[in-house]
């Protein structure tokens, strides 16, 4: 009685798991046909769009709508992506019940018979019942199969169909323009606050052998300051001089610094000027320089001002750089071909552009090496920036292609180690910590969060948390690396080899701005405009606010309070704790997509036209 049990049991159990597998390859199939009926990406309606901002290059309307077609085809990409791989693994699960169930069922068939009672025409029967039941596992993991095959990347659709090229036209100089306006004679030598009438941009872009510094009788810039051979930690922290400050970690060791000023009215302005070329990067400083870089599908450039006073000091176009592409990528609106933030050493200010070239030119404006990594297999256009420490200036380069990371000479551009990496694409940047003592890189890219040897690029450590187009960049503090990409994951975990999560959330996930850790506190930004702040250690919950726009640019600390520009240009400035007492919100008047830059009471804003200088 109880083999007959036991093999209605098997019986039932190989019905239900058939049923199930052939439903859910079913499933499979249809979500195959129904992608292929109505694609993810709807290329029409974003082609169509871009040719109406042809025309209308200034209707944020348009662009908006060109950004959330953009959000809704990834979105659509990433739940086909995550049916199909839910669906394989059900499969394979039930596939499995149903071979073990299979299995039961026919021993026990086989043994239930006495030898003398069994029948030529009984065993052919079971043969013809196990032959048809085989048959039917085959045809369900045979479809299984052939929906797996047949399912789209759409991503790779995404990529062949192309993306927004830039439209902007090249400007021929650059325009300073006075806040505050001055007779003559009333500014002292030294003094911060005015602007003078800038010098022209060189409009064929050609580089001075001789050092190219802005000089005006009206005014005196502030004295430069003069750089030590050699860097130590303190000069790196008293300069902002890579992505989010010093190591790549968000927090700012300068003071006083301002949180009341209006773009519009000039309220707190000391200066602005209009850049000559777009670009998404953060400025980088460096004593009395500040740097940016621009691009459009004329020119590259990189720009150098005196911070004090906002005179143009050089501007040079990246040019005659061996095996650099005839013409410039294809990319996407809001990337753009200048998204990198450039570095700076004191001696040298480096940066790289979506065509794969790098560059390196002295502080007077003289190219001192540049190269072709090679233009990057990326669809949106290359974001990461770079990272510099002992003399090493390290560039993450994961695209389409492959995994890559390499550390260049600052001196030659000659690569000191290159390594090939098991990730996929990513727009993240690298970041430093110490542990132990010893310098780490961390990246993140999908599927690895991984920390790298500075001096030989090894691996060192490596945990699967990441999925989907990577955006934000590590932040780490106490010992804890905490890494968060949109479809993926909220971790913490300690950098060391085979770490695993001490905490892990997926309430609110960034899409482009890195978190910030500070003082036991994890701060996140989504791009739906929801800043959150969690216990370090725990990951609990403390606070989260919403606001009315989005956030690519970061999170920054500085002088005890949290800045974050929205996509709108406002600046959200919240007290540094487990309240979130917001303290102001001043706004510039135009968007925003890059970093606050600080220093000793200032901090700079870069617009999406202009770059100001703001204190009290």
């Amino acid at each position: 009685m109880n083999r007959e049990k036991n093999i209605k049991l098997a019986h039932r159990v190989a019905l239900i798991s058939g049923i199930f597998c052939g439903v859910v390859a079913l499933l499979l199939l249809l979500n195959f046909w129904q992608m292929k009926q109505h694609e993810p990406l709807e290329s029409a309606t974003i082609e169509a769009l871009v040719e109406r901002l042809a025309s209308e290059p200034n209707s944020e309307i348009l662009k908006e709508e060109i950004r959330s077609f953009d959000l809704l085809a990834r979105k659509a990409y990433f739940t086909s992506r995550w049916q199909i791989k839910t669906g394989t693994y059900l499969l394979l699960v039930g596939g499995i019940v149903l071979a073990i169930s299979l299995k039961i069922f026919t021993d026990l068939r086989a043994r239930i018979e006495q030898p003398e009672e069994v029948t030529e025409e009984l065993l052919k029967a079971r043969a013809n019942a196990q032959y048809w039941l085989f048959m039917t596992g085959g045809l369900v993991l045979g479809l299984s199969l052939v929906a797996a095959v047949l399912s789209n990347d759409y991503l790779k659709s995404y990529q062949s169909m192309g993306v927004v090229q830039e439209t902007e036209a090249a400007q021929s100089n650059v325009e300073v323009i006075e806040v505050f306006p001055v007779e003559q004679g009333e500014v002292e030598a030294g003094s911060e606050g005015v602007v003078s009438e800038a010098k022209e941009a060189d409009p064929e872009g050609t580089e001075s052998p001789e050092p190219a510094i802005a000089s005006s009788t009206e005014e005196t810039a502030a004295p430069s300051t003069q750089q030590p051979e050699g860097f130590t930690k303190e000069d790196f922290k008293k300069n902002q001089a890579v992505f989010r400050g010093y190591m790549g970690l968000g927090v700012s060791y300068h003071k006083n610094i301002p949180v009341s000023w209006n773009g519009s009215t000039g309220e707190n302005i000391k200066w602005k000027v209009a850049t000559s070329k777009r670009g998404f990067s953060t400025p980088v400083i460096w004593g009395d320089h500040i740097f940016i870089s621009g691009g459009d599908s004329q020119a590259r450039i990189v720009a150098c001002y005196n911070r004090h006073t906002g005179q143009l000091e050089w501007e040079k176009e990246v040019t005659d750089i061996p095996g650099s592409p005839a013409s410039p990528p294809r990319v996407t609106d809001d990337t753009g071909l200048a998204a990198p933030t450039m570095a700076v050493d004191g001696k040298r200010v480096y940066a790289i552009f979506a065509t794969g070239n790098v560059v390196a030119f002295d502080l007077a404006g003289n190219k001192v090496w540049g190269r072709n990594l090679g233009v990057p297999n990326n669809h949106y256009g290359h974001s990461s920036s770079l990272q510099i420490w002992e003399a090493k200036l390290i560039i993450q380069y994961d695209t389409n292609t492959k995994g890559r990371m390499l550390a260049l000479n600052t001196s030659t551009g000659e690569s000191i180690w290159d390594v090939e990496r098991p990730v996929h694409i990513s727009w993240a940047s690298p970041a430093l910590i110490e542990v132990d003592g010893k310098i780490q890189i961390v990246t993140t890219s999908d599927p690895f969060v991984m920390g790298h040897d500075l001096q030989t690029g090894a691996e060192l450590w490596r945990v699967e948390a990441m999925m989907g187009e990577v955006g934000p960049s590590v932040a780490y503090e106490d010992g804890l690396v905490f890494a968060t990409n949109e479809y993926a994951r909220l971790v913490a975990v300690e950098p060391k080899p085979d770490t695993e999560y001490t905490w892990e959330d997926d309430e609110y996930l960034a899409e482009a701005a890195s978190p910030v850790a500070h003082n036991g506190l994890l701060y996140l930004a989504t791009s739906y405009g929801v800043l959150v702040c969690y216990d370090a250690k725990t990951g609990e919950k403390q606070w989260e606010k919403e606001f009315d726009e989005g956030f690519y640019s970061s999170p920054m600390i500085a002088d005890g309070k949290l800045y974050i520009v929205d996509l709108a240009g406002i600046t959200h400035i919240i007290k540094a704790g487990r309240e979130g007492t917001v303290i102001s919100e001043p706004e510039l008047g135009e968007g925003g997509y890059a970093l606050p830059v600080f220093a000793d009471g200032v901090v700079y804003l870069r617009g999406s036209e202009h770059l100001y200088c703001i204190g009290e």
